[in-house]
């Protein structure tokens, strides 16, 4: 079974109550909401650790930083992909680095 997941980070997500998996017969996506860049770091270790996910995939509220804190926090051998807007039409046509890189 393929485990992958996908985060997005937007204000008031809380990954503990914004998550859920939706199962197929050959891949798994794990979806969680985070509020902060550092919020989603910690909830992308524990998605490779704990449920063996080899791929994540980001929403388009990650700058280039906050796509660069998870390739960094999960290591090499993890692909890290990103949907890309970086200035987010659903924040003001703000950059998710503003927002939600100041932790």
């Amino acid at each position: 079974m393929f485990e992958c997941a996908f985060l997005y980070v937007a204000p008031g997500c809380s990954p503990d109550k914004q998550n859920a998996c939706v199962k197929g017969d050959e891949i798994n996506m794990n979806v969680y909401g985070c509020a902060t860049y550092a919020e989603a770091e910690e909830v992308a270790r524990m998605l490779v650790k704990e449920k063996g996910c080899t791929a994540i995939e980001l929403c388009a509220g990650f700058g280039v930083e906050g796509v660069a804190r998870i390739k960094k926090a999960v290591g090499p051998g993890i692909a890290v992909g990103a949907v890309r807007f970086d200035f987010h039409p659903a924040f003001e046509f703000q950059s998710g680095d503003a927002m939600f890189g100041k932790d």
